[in-house]
This record gives structure tokens, C-alpha cells and sequence, in this order.
């Protein structure tokens, strides 16, 4: 039995080597602020949201988990490691109870703040090297992606909570 030749490009390869390639100049600087890559997700979240009127109070950690792309099963192990650090807080969610919800302490958000600015500048210099307009069109496309990939049932799930 002949075996069919691909005819596109392996795109999760592509996307993973890509992620890879920009994390190699993310990583040395979560490391000078002992973090991990899944804590610095974490904390990414909880300091976009910390300003916002939702995430005043904290953020549900089923939210945290899709938005930093983690397990639930993983997510607890590097909440707990994070609350030991000084990291975050939890606490129960005022509505419901049976839920919990995750803000980052001062020194948490200090590392967002300071995490930010070299992520930033790398950033800058990825738009200076490949140019605005190229770097706009990456987003599109990505989210574009992203959008034609994403079922109406992911979608309705997210909007019910």
C-alpha cells in the first residue's frame, strides 16, 4: 500500500518551533526571577486582569487554566508552589463558594511589571526586524487561526461563564 505524501507543511510543528524560538529569548529572564514558564502564564493573566473590574476580586481558576493553556491537574501543583513563594493568593469566590479564585500579591504583580518591560523591548525588536506591518499581519493571521479552529461549543462554554 502506497503511503500519501503530505502536501502542506506540518503547522503544530510550525508552531511549536516558533513558540520555542521566541520563548529561548523569554526564558533567561523568567529564570532570573525563578520562574517557570507555567508561572509566568499565570501570573501573565492575573496581571492583565488585575486592573480590569472582573479581576479585582481575583480570577476563577478555571478561567486561569484556559487562559494560560494549562490542566487543571497542573494548574493546582503551580498555584500551590506560587501561593508558597509569596506569588498569589487564593481564596473562595464571594458568588459562589464552591469556587476558588486566584490575585497576585504585590510581589507578583512587582514581577509582572518588571517581566513586562524585557518582553516588551523584545517585542520592539521583533517589530523592528520584521517590520510593522508583517508583525500585525502575524497577530491576523494567528488569530485568525485561532478563530476558524475554535468550535461555536468552546465559544458558547466561555460566554456561560
Amino acid at each position: 500500500m502506497k503511503q500519501q505524501a503530505f502536501v502542506h507543511r506540518n503547522l503544530p510543528r510550525l508552531l511549536l518551533q516558533a513558540r520555542e524560538a521566541v520563548m529561548t529569548h523569554t526564558r533567561p529572564s523568567l529564570r532570573e526571577h525563578g520562574l517557570s514558564d507555567q508561572q509566568w502564564r499565570v501570573l501573565r493573566v492575573l496581571g492583565e486582569h488585575a486592573n480590569s473590574k472582573d479581576g479585582a476580586e481575583g480570577v476563577e481558576t478555571g478561567r486561569v487554566a484556559r487562559e494560560a493553556f494549562l490542566l487543571g491537574p497542573s494548574l493546582t501543583g503551580v498555584l500551590t508552589r506560587m501561593e508558597r513563594d509569596g506569588l498569589i493568593e487564593r481564596s473562595r469566590c464571594s458568588q459562589d463558594a464552591r469556587r476558588t479564585v486566584v490575585r497576585a500579591t504585590p510581589l507578583g504583580l512587582s514581577k509582572v511589571a518588571k517581566l513586562s518591560e524585557a518582553i516588551e523591548a523584545h517585542y520592539a525588536w521583533m517589530e523592528s526586524e520584521l517590520g510593522k506591518q508583517k508583525l500585525a499581519q502575524l497577530y491576523q493571521l494567528l488569530d485568525a487561526v485561532i478563530q476558524l479552529e475554535t468550535s461555536p461549543m468552546d465559544e458558547a462554554m466561555e460566554e456561560m461563564e
